[in-house]
């Protein structure tokens, strides 16, 4: 299993590169679950991962919570895999249904590829889904019929403490990931997790984990610790 963290600044970024994590995931937490930072420190964070890491450490971008806006969509897209990153996260925080899915996710891919065609788009679908009156991720089927993404992701939408694990159960996440990677795809578990967590994170066997305030001390609203990100890489293995 694959440890992504995310860092807001290029300081942080050292921290998780120091941590030995194995994707550096740039987000702007001020924005939200997935809030866009600026395509400088995108591009700042590629060249420190090239120049420390070289080809073995890769490096993600969100691009937003995003509600019914494929245009939007697309051009930040573009802007963050031309910033560098391999990873393209989008969130469908304000997405109510299959269509309006297939729609922003169709643009995302159509650009993302016109930049580079082994950057890989990451279709964020929310735990906490009937709380932000958002689209299922159970709904991660249609959608993967329907639309050439790469890596299926679940999060919370609200940064209140509450967990992935606390609005969707174990089954409902081994479904997730089955069918996801039945459809070819990479699946990913985020959502204010906590180390504790991690065993049971472990029996889902996602390909990917996704963290920020666990190695911030519990708190997303401060720094990124080395060495948690460390304890939590020795963990994951």
């Amino acid at each position: 299993m694959k440890l992504l963290v995310s860092p807001r600044d290029i300081e942080e970024a050292k921290a998780v590169i120091q941590g030995n994590a194995d994707i550096v995931d740039v987000k702007n937490p001020a924005e939200g679950s997935l809030g866009a930072n600026f395509p400088w420190v995108i591009r700042s964070v590629k060249e420190l991962v090239r120049q420390e890491c070289g080809e073995t450490v890769e490096v993600s971008a969100a691009i937003g919570d995003f509600n019914y806006k494929p245009g939007t969509a697309a051009l930040a897209a573009t802007g963050a895999a031309s910033a560098g990153a391999e990873y393209i996260k989008v969130g469908l925080f304000a997405i109510r249904d299959r269509r309006e899915a297939i729609d922003l996710l169709s643009a995302v891919v159509k650009a993302v590829k016109s930049v580079e065609a082994t950057k890989k788009v990451v279709c964020a679908f929310y735990s906490d889904y009937r709380r932000i009156n958002s689209i299922s991720p159970l709904e991660i089927e249609e959608i993967a019929k329907a639309v050439d993404i790469d890596v299926a992701m679940v999060d919370t939408g609200i940064k209140d403490g509450r967990s992935t694990l606390e609005f969707m159960s174990g089954d409902e996440l081994r479904r997730f990931v089955v069918v996801s990677k039945a459809h070819g795809l990479e699946t990913a578990i985020a959502g204010s997790l906590k180390f504790e967590d991690v065993p049971r994170i472990k029996e889902i066997a996602p390909d990917i984990i996704g963290v920020r305030g666990m190695v911030c001390g519990g708190d997303r609203s401060t720094r990124v610790k080395p060495e948690l990100v460390r304890e939590l890489k020795q963990m994951v293995v």
